[in-house]
């Protein structure tokens, strides 16, 4: 391997391990989400964005009034906290948002369109994971 090479191998690892190290667990927004599979992968629906949302930390994203929100889980409330759902963000105004996912108020949002039925999702425990800041 030339030195070049090697080089640039060391400092993709040196920027992996930096992200890796500099991940910050959030607080939790719930105990618990519904999705469509055991992994959230699978869309639950489309959503219109009502109004604009700006992200307060990295677990939430943007989202710009009139903005396709592919949704893939919805968060069980806790008590007193508000309702929040994840999803991705897909629009030919914002393509640098575009495949980001992230948690969003689900008041700013209106359903379109649902692809599974209620009696057709699982609820599954959040993990720290899902609240990890990078």
């Amino acid at each position: 391997m030339n030195s070049q090479v090697c080089l640039a191998l060391l400092l993709s690892m040196g920027s992996v391990y930096q992200t890796i190290t500099n991940a910050v667990l959030m607080e939790k927004l719930a105990n618990s989400k519904t999705c469509a599979d055991d992994e959230c992968s699978y869309a639950l629906s489309l959503a219109i964005a009502l109004d604009d949302f700006m992200a307060p930390d990295c677990r939430f994203i943007n989202i710009k009034k009139g903005q396709t929100i592919y949704v893939y889980s919805k968060l069980t409330p806790e008590e007193g906290a508000g309702v929040f759902w994840s999803g991705s963000v897909y629009s030919e105004r914002y393509v640098d948002q575009m495949g980001i996912l992230g948690y969003f108020p689900s008041n700013l949002v209106k359903e379109t369109v649902k692809f599974k039925k209620n009696t057709d999702t699982v609820m599954i425990p959040t993990t720290d994971v899902d609240f990890y800041c990078f």
